[in-house]
């Protein structure tokens, strides 16, 4: 099964890394899959042996992106992430930030994408601190959750 709970994220990377694997770890809210996301995910996972994405709980997601938001429960967006080949594990947090979650798992890499910069991305410190790089992948011009769904609302 790819959706792992928490409580087993870092056992399961002490395995994979006894076996050296190069473990790649994102996260994001991914509410409405769009081919940025997936683009995203197979660069992320080219880094590395298996990715690891942090996906937002539900409350975060309202938290980070309105009360309108998510439009897809974290569940059903746990099972489409999952269902993409890129993805090796999907793991639900319900902070605002990665920042824990990295400190449990202690991943090689961090990717983020593009839209974010060391200076702006509240986890570099912690994943520094454990030895990992971070890796910034570019994002796909004109492809994100907020624009579909400002073009639904529009076409309305």
């Amino acid at each position: 099964m790819k959706l792992i709970e928490r409580s087993q994220a870092a056992q399961l990377v002490a395995e994979l890394k006894a076996q050296h694997r190069k473990i790649v770890f994102t996260n994001g809210c991914f509410d409405i899959l769009h081919a940025g996301h997936v683009r995203y995910l197979n660069a992320a996972r080219q880094l590395g042996d298996c990715l690891i994405l942090g996906l937002n709980s539900d409350s975060s997601v309202r938290s980070l992106k309105g009360s309108q938001r998510p439009i897809n429960v974290e569940q059903d967006r746990a099972e489409v992430v999952a269902g993409l080949a890129a993805v090796d594990y999907v793991i639900i947090f319900a902070e605002l930030t990665a920042e824990q979650l990295i400190s449990e798992i202690q991943p090689d890499i961090y990717a983020k994408g593009g839209d974010y910069s060391p200076d702006n991305l509240p986890e570099a410190a912690i994943v520094r601190e454990h030895g990992g790089q971070i890796v910034f992948i570019p994002l796909v011009a004109g492809k994100s959750s907020s624009n579909i769904i400002a073009k639904i609302n529009q076409d309305k």
